[in-house]
């Protein structure tokens, strides 16, 4: 009953064992309980969490045992872990950086309007007498463009050229910084050196100089803040990376294009694409063709290399390389690349004049600095150039010199034209009659005049009322200088001429009767003359002042000639007619120059302009006639043939020449009457075409009778303002000296 009791639990199902007795003895015997049965233990699954960043996390599980592989990967494992570890908490760190970084330079960005016009200067525009312009000067702004306003083929030329990934980056290029370290690496260069990899950002970065404005209480000259604001340096490098970022999140791409385009340095004193365009092209950078863009885009690799108005064809080709660019990425087709290349952008007249040359550097150093060279506002001047009288001067200095001068010298000439009021109208300055910025032998040269000083003592004399034909003896002739001896005079041709008239001793530039004509009427009286004609420079105290021994620059010289054709007033050089600041509608400024004072009676001028007529149509100027026209002038050929002159006029323009070396080096078989009468005569040929012929404002003396037998200077009345006793007093003078 028991057993069927226990199988009937047994059989319960409820997991309960039989019940039997612990260590029961059957039959005697002691028996050892049996074993329970192993279970099998199915592992857990291992617990998870989830860490500080939110990822889940797997309990690690017991470590296994590591065999030798093991143990040797071991340290490296340990260096990779702490690596990682070490990595990307400093990227987190660099991450956060950067983005203040960033976030810094973006609060401190202005509006990019108040970017486009990154000039610390301003510019002066030189127009000619009608209006044209023909010169700039500073830095030059042509006004404001954007991305949407220029010209499609200029945008598409500067993207193609300086950032074809432009509009698909964020301010930096990895693919193109990583291409520019592989070509300077392989040209053996550094890796920064050369070829920067920079984006269109990053170089307006670099333009703006990260954000630091210049400051001349800091920087000792805007060159200096510009090679600074240049530097490559890597750490330089990466503020440029995180000043570009912040751009790229402040500004459009059109904006930071846009502001690239206003403020690049484009050659020639151009700042900003529309500067360069009206610099080069005469249009506006909303009108260029593919050619024209092509060179535009073109200068911004090397600006004042590259300029075309310093080498044309040396422009051209890089601008068939931006071509070729522009082709590669879809901006031209085949055949429109063809016809640009075909047909290459032409200068503008003023742009060949490369910047107006002596004329214009004349000009700039004439007006006060605050309104030249260092204005910070823009100007425009109003001159007087003429630019066809301009070109007249020019050519025939050219072709003189290739016609008639051995080739190889080094000889050098100048070439002056005013008008009878001062007005300057054309300035050579030497044989590069292009150039800008060099040396002018019209406006800085100081030299000895020579015998073209003589018509001021001449001057001198008929205003004191001598006649052309008053008669001086022209023999042997001695002053004693105290302290220095003797100083005997000699004519050119070694020869005496006896009794001549005062228009004869002009005439045919005889020396010792103008000394005894500037004895007899007084050395003061001929530095008082001369110098109220202009002649501003140090004028000799001794005879030898009478034959040209002071110094002066062809300007002035022209100038004083440019009275006696006025009919004997002073005159002032002067190029400048009115100074106006752009957006005011009243001059500034007005003529820097112009007629002055009365130097000596209109009669006595008249009869100069006679004396001086002789010169050229039968005296020592007979190279310089114009054929169907009055002219008058004077040659002159210092000591040595150390400079020559020519300077003369007609009724309607006055010319200077000068030719010489500018060591002093003697002119070899050269006089005043020889080629720089032929250069006058060339220039004044040029500037006279189609101009119908004028006589001199000149008056033929009335004849007087020579007393016999003894003959001297005749007086007349109107002496000038002298007073009777002075008058007298000098004729006992004149008796000694002419009649010797």
């Amino acid at each position: 009953m028991t057993q069927g009791r226990n199988s009937g639990r047994g059989t319960s199902g409820r997991g309960r064992g039989p019940l039997v007795a612990e260590k029961r003895n059957v039959g005697g015997a002691t028996r050892k309980p049996a074993k329970k049965a192993t279970k099998t233990r199915t592992p857990r699954k291992a617990k998870r969490g989830w860490s500080l960043f939110g990822r889940r996390k797997t309990k690690r599980a017991a470590p296994r045992k590591r065999g030798l592989i093991g143990w040797l990967l071991m340290p490296f494992q340990i260096v990779l872990r702490v690596v990682w570890a070490v990595s990307w908490r400093m990227g987190v760190v660099g991450g956060i950086f950067l983005a203040g970084a960033v976030a810094y330079h973006y609060s401190k960005l202005p509006e990019y309007q108040a970017l486009l016009d990154g000039r610390h200067q301003g510019s002066v525009t030189l127009l000619d007498r009608e209006g044209k312009t023909f010169a700039w000067r500073g830095d030059q702004f042509g006004g404001v463009v954007t991305a949407d306003t220029v010209s499609p083929h200029l945008k598409n030329a500067i993207v193609a050229t300086e950032d074809k990934r432009f509009y698909r980056h964020f301010g930096i290029s990895p693919r193109g910084i990583a291409s520019a370290v592989r070509i300077n690496l392989s040209e053996g260069r550094g890796p920064l050196s050369g070829h920067g990899g920079s984006t269109i950002t990053q170089q307006t970065a670099k333009l703006m100089c990260l954000g630091v404005q210049y400051d001349p209480t800091v920087w000792e000259s805007e060159a200096a803040y510009e090679s600074d604001c240049r530097q490559s340096s890597l750490w330089r490098k990466a503020k440029e990376a995180i000043f570009a970022m912040a751009m790229e999140a402040k500004y459009t791409k059109n904006e930071v294009l846009s502001i690239y385009m206003n403020r690049a340095y484009m050659g020639g004193g151009a700042h900003g694409v529309e500067a360069a365009s009206q610099r080069y092209f005469g249009k506006s950078a909303n009108q260029v063709n593919p050619p024209e863009a092509a060179m535009l885009a073109g200068l911004l690799t090397a600006p004042s290399t590259l300029a075309p108005t310093n080498n044309i064809e040396r422009s051209r080709n890089r601008a068939a390389t931006v071509l070729r660019l522009m082709e590669e990425q879809g901006y031209l087709s085949e055949q429109e690349r063809q016809m640009a290349a075909a047909n290459p952008a032409e200068l503008s007249e003023a742009a060949a004049a490369r910047a107006g040359g002596y004329f214009a550097d004349w000009i700039m150093d004439t007006v006060p600095s605050y309104l030249g060279d260092q204005t910070t506002e823009d100007v425009v001047i109003r001159t007087t150039l003429d630019q066809r009288l301009q070109q007249a001067a020019e050519d025939a200095v050219t072709f003189v010199f290739e016609n008639k001068v051995r080739e190889g010298s080094k000889a050098q000439a100048a070439v002056v034209v005013m008008s009878a009021d001062g007005a300057v109208r054309a300035m050579v300055g030497g044989r590069k009659v292009r150039a800008s910025g060099v040396f002018n032998r019209a406006t800085q040269a100081k030299r000895q005049t020579g015998s073209a000083f003589k018509p001021f003592v001449y001057a001198a004399a008929l205003e004191l009322g001598y006649s052309p034909y008053d008669r001086v003896l022209d023999a042997e002739y001695c002053i004693d200088i105290p302290g220095s001896g003797p100083w005997c005079p000699q004519n050119y041709t070694r020869k005496h001429y006896g009794e001549i008239t005062l228009a004869r001793a002009l005439r045919d530039s005889l020396n010792i009767p103008a000394v005894k004509v500037s004895e007899a009427v007084g050395r003061d009286k001929v530095r008082l003359v001369a110098g109220e004609f202009g002649i501003d420079s140090d004028l000799a105290d001794g005879p030898s002042l009478a034959l040209g021994a002071s110094e002066s620059t062809l300007l002035e010289m022209t100038g004083a000639y440019a009275g006696i054709l006025n009919g004997g007033s002073s005159v002032t050089p002067y190029g400048v007619d009115a100074l106006t600041l752009v957006g005011d509608s009243e001059p500034l400024m007005g003529a820097s120059g112009g007629m002055g004072e009365r130097v000596i009676r209109p009669v006595a001028a008249q009869e100069l302009i006679w004396m001086m007529e002789k010169v050229i149509s039968e005296g020592t100027g007979r190279r310089a006639q114009i054929p169907g026209w009055q002219a008058a002038g004077k040659s002159g050929t210092t000591s040595a043939a150390k400079d020559a002159w020519f300077i003369g006029f007609t009724a309607d323009y006055v010319a200077g020449v000068w030719m010489g070396y500018d060591d002093n080096t003697p002119l070899t078989g050269v006089t005043g009457g020889g080629l720089p009468a032929e250069i006058w005569r060339e220039t004044m040929v040029r500037v006279h075409k189609g101009l119908e012929p004028q006589p001199l404002p000149m008056k033929a003396p009335e004849p007087i009778a020579v007393p016999e037998p003894q003959p001297q200077p005749q007086r007349r009345n109107g002496g000038g303002g002298l007073g009777r006793e002075i008058e007298r007093t000098l004729n006992g003078v004149l008796q000694d000296i002419f009649g010797n």
